[in-house]
């Protein structure tokens, strides 16, 4: 009996790898994007892509175990739950008033929300550092007030 719900759990186990997510993976032009709308410099940019981008953009960079499923539906799920609450892809088509909201969002979570721990313990390079997240509050802050200008 112990044979045949190994083999049951195997088999099923070599079926759910042929049922895979849609790769979150741009190619085209992204006008939409944040750097587009806005200019970021260059140390912002280098700590959105390490620790936030594989999450809120549309150009996620896939670890190995991506191709292992069911991780590939936790993670495809987690990545579509991270782009609806804040995708640097599209920043540029929220209104200023909601471009403000998220950048307020960010300055909260990245005290000690984000990158998540889930995260960080898999891709050690997207730990932020005490001055990264320093840099990266004084940005949204700063970012803030130049869309609050315009509103």
């Amino acid at each position: 009996m112990v044979k045949k719900i190994v083999y049951a759990l195997l088999a099923l186990l070599i079926v759910i790898q042929l049922f895979r997510p849609t790769k979150n993976i741009t190619t085209t032009e992204q006008i939409q994007s944040i750097d587009k709308a806005y200019i970021i410099p260059q140390n912002i940019t280098g700590i959105l892509q390490k620790a936030c981008y594989d999450c809120h953009s549309n150009t996620t960079i896939y670890p190995w175990y991506i191709n292992i499923q069911p991780v590939a539906w936790w993670m495809n799920d987690h990545i579509k739950e991270g782009k609806r609450k804040l995708n640097f892809s599209e920043f540029g088509a929220y209104t200023l008033k909601k471009q403000d909201h998220k950048l307020e969002e960010v300055t909260e979570q990245i005290v000690d929300e984000m990158p998540l721990k889930s995260y960080t313990l898999m891709h050690n390079t997207a730990k932020l550092t005490a001055d990264e997240k320093k840099s990266l509050t004084d940005w949204a802050n700063t970012l803030r007030k130049e869309i609050q200008s315009k509103m």
